[in-house]
């Protein structure tokens, strides 16, 4: 548990967020907790963008619009790849983690950019930058299921239903978030001037294209995966999993 709450900690929890006590009620289950991001002073490491279940005909547009984003995120404008969770109730999540303190109203701006160049057609709840989200592994006390994050590949098959029957394994979370960078400032301000001369206002300075995703190309999400694929993965972190962490309910 402790490296679970080091690797949240490391990626997306502000100083003081959560009491450490609490937060280890919430991953536990014993209680669910909505955290704050931001910080009294309006500055924030982390978004996370929610893609809701709709009643479009497309049955899975929530998560086919997430592999997408996702995707451009890291070939169009050049960030290290997110994490991906299901929410335990309808919806699925990409979290982004930022190095450095960053003023909510630039995270706004971003997601509102993001938002009109990739999935226009799909809402935004109100303040999806600034409200307090729960952080998983926890449970979603509407459903009694378990919001978690996910290897990328898996999510198609959770399309019907975001969420496990069970407690996800703490080593098993921790190997999906280990891996990941946080998005650098320089980065981010790159990602805000393509996003600007794209779909906003004019930026202040151009901005070369990041070639990021040109030299690590198995960053990039996929839509599916085998499970042979998410087995060597896990492997590949020395976590044996079993079928019953891997495969949704029937």
């Amino acid at each position: 548990m402790h490296k679970l709450i080091s690797e949240l900690t490391r990626l997306y929890l502000p100083p003081g967020a959560m009491a450490p006590e609490t937060l280890t009620q919430h991953l536990l289950g014993l209680a669910t907790v909505a955290v704050n991001l931001a910080t009294d002073e309006g500055q924030t490491r982390a978004l996370l963008i929610p893609f809701a279940k709709t009643n479009d005909r497309e049955e899975a547009q929530h998560w086919t619009r997430l592999c997408a984003v996702a995707n451009a995120l890291q070939s169009e404008l050049g960030l290290p790849a997110p994490a991906v969770s299901i929410s335990g109730g309808d919806a699925y999540g990409l979290w982004l983690s930022l190095a450095a303190p960053t003023p909510v109203a630039r995270v706004r701006q971003f997601l509102a950019l993001l938002h009109k160049a990739y999935f226009p057609d799909m809402p935004l709840p109100p303040d999806a930058a600034g409200a307090p989200v729960e952080l998983p592994p926890c449970l979603h006390q509407a459903t009694g299921k378990w919001a978690a994050f996910i290897h990328p590949g898996m999510g198609a098959s959770f399309a019907d239903e975001p969420g496990l029957e069970m407690p996800p394994p703490v080593a098993g979370q921790v190997a999906f978030l280990e891996g990941l960078q946080s998005i650098s400032e320089a980065e981010f301000q790159r990602a805000l001037n393509l996003l600007q001369q794209a779909h906003g206002s004019p930026s202040m300075a151009d901005a070369p294209v990041p070639q990021r995703a040109a030299t690590t190309p198995d960053g990039l999400l996929l839509k599916d995966a085998t499970l042979e694929d998410i087995v060597t993965f896990l492997h590949s972190k020395n976590i044996e999993p079993t079928f019953r962490h891997l495969l949704p309910p029937n």
